[in-house]
């Protein structure tokens, strides 16, 4: 009896662990080959001068609308290694990507590995689109208007370089003037300050350039000039370009809905 009991138990451990590996082969298909149709992930990144938590109202509509929406930390510290933290976390991202990107986060989002297969769209929120060998400075500079430099409160870093924050006083006159006082308090308060050099880096090839892009341009940016944005969807070769008029840097916290329909456009 002892000798059957212990036949059976081993008869049971094959059957468990092929089932095991049967189901670890399905899994890995359905991992490498996702469903027909599946919505792509939503992968946000933010720019300087601010942090994750200003694409709330963006994930908070694309939630409800069945999408999976996340923000990802820009390190803020260079174009090349901001990319490369980037390309970490999308790899860690079953199926389909939509990226988007405010601000010097368009830098970022144009230096992805356009090889990947899984970003299927770039959204560009009053957003930098450099070309290959351009920076972030040179592009903001390319046409009169920005008033950033004015603003800036540079903070000396052990390495040489300078860390840049907007003055509080002056964050909202210059970053989100049609966001609510108090809300902009907050922002200016837990903004994220970019390494000089971050702005300075030249890019490299763009994504854009085997991507399909999609550009929302807001129409009272103080850091980007409306000039300069609609300058790099144009040579994107932008899918669909919107125009929020009116609308300042941070259109993304000013009008979450006009950028969650273009969104929405680039994802179908």
């Amino acid at each position: 009896m002892h000798r059957l009991t212990h036949r059976f138990t081993a008869l049971l451990a094959v059957l468990v662990a092929a089932s095991g590996l049967a189901l670890f082969g399905i899994s890995n298909a359905v991992a490498a080959h996702p469903p027909a149709g599946q919505k792509p992930t939503i992968v946000l990144v933010h720019g300087a001068f601010a942090d994750g938590a200003s694409w709330n109202p963006v994930i908070e509509r694309l939630q409800r609308k069945g999408f999976t929406a996340l923000a990802v930390a820009n390190p803020l510290r260079g174009v090349a290694s901001d990319a490369e933290a980037l390309d970490a976390r999308l790899a860690a991202i079953d199926g389909p990507v939509v990226l988007v990107g405010h601000s010097y986060g368009g830098a970022v989002i144009t230096n992805v590995k356009a090889r990947s297969p899984k970003v299927k769209a770039l959204v560009y929120v009053a957003a930098f689109a450099p070309a290959g060998g351009e920076a972030a400075a040179q592009l903001a500079a390319k046409y009169p208007g920005s008033t950033l430099g004015e603003t800036l409160a540079p903070v000396a870093l052990p390495d040489g370089s300078t860390d840049l924050y907007i003055l509080p006083s002056l964050f909202r006159q210059q970053f989100a003037a049609d966001v609510p006082a108090r809300q902009t308090a907050l922002m200016a308060a837990t903004q994220r300050p970019i390494r000089d050099a971050a702005l300075n880096e030249a890019s490299g090839t763009p994504a854009w350039a085997s991507i399909p892009s999609w550009f929302l341009l807001a129409g009272a940016d103080k850091n980007i000039p409306l000039r300069a944005q609609e300058f790099m969807a144009g040579r994107a070769g932008s899918r669909a370009t919107a125009t929020v008029e009116g609308a300042s840097h941070a259109v993304a916290v000013s009008h979450p809905n006009a950028v969650v329909d273009l969104v929405r456009r680039a994802a179908s």
